[in-house]
């Protein structure tokens, strides 16, 4: 995992500028159409900030955190909050959202880890929240330019979510929306928290 992260700190500038202006409207559509309107969110994995603004803007209380440092701190200058610098195994609070927007961040999680990460996700999301997370369509693990990658299928991703007690409410695929990406395929669940 750390030459994921020093891959986002050394490239956050180029990451940023490739993914800002991504249009990711319809998943954060689907994904607010779960959630209390003005609910307290979590962008676990944030990236640019691109999502956490478009929550902002909507009236939402948005928190963020990310794993490299200097996207959270370019991030930060344009969210105007504090972005946190944090892996998800470090996350430990309990029941404090009403949604975890988690787009593609859980991919770089290695797959023997994913559950734990899971768990700690649905433990920080009120009894009722809603969990949103995406992976790039497959089922390898391989390196990309240093960074880990763990792809998923859409199977795969509600057996993760049904184990880790989240009851799946959308499981969808996607094209890549950045330009000349349109061949490479996404899945995404959107999951809600019934139990402890």
């Amino acid at each position: 995992m750390n030459k994921t992260i020093d891959y986002y700190n050394q490239n956050a500038e180029a990451f940023i500028s490739g993914t800002l202006h991504a249009d990711m409207s319809e998943c954060r559509q689907r994904f607010l159409a779960h959630v209390k309107p003005g609910g307290r969110l979590l962008d676990a994995g944030c990236g640019s900030g691109r999502d956490a603004l478009a929550f902002l803007q909507a009236g939402y209380e948005v928190e963020a955190f990310d794993a490299s440092e200097e996207v959270c701190r370019m991030a930060g200058e344009m969210l105007g909050i504090p972005v946190w610098c944090l892996r998800f195994e470090d996350l430990t609070d309990v029941e404090d959202y009403d949604g975890i927007w988690a787009c593609a961040s859980l991919l770089h999680v290695r797959a023997e880890d994913l559950e734990d990460v899971m768990r700690r996700l649905k433990r920080l999301l009120k009894p009722g929240g809603v969990l949103y997370a995406s992976w790039k369509e497959g089922s390898s693990d391989r390196e990309k330019d240093g960074r880990y990658f763990h792809d998923m299928t859409l199977d795969g991703c509600r057996e993760l979510f049904e184990k880790t007690g989240l009851e799946v409410l959308e499981a969808f695929e996607t094209k890549d929306v950045r330009e000349g990406r349109q061949d490479e395929g996404w899945v995404n669940v959107i999951g809600r928290k019934t139990r402890a």
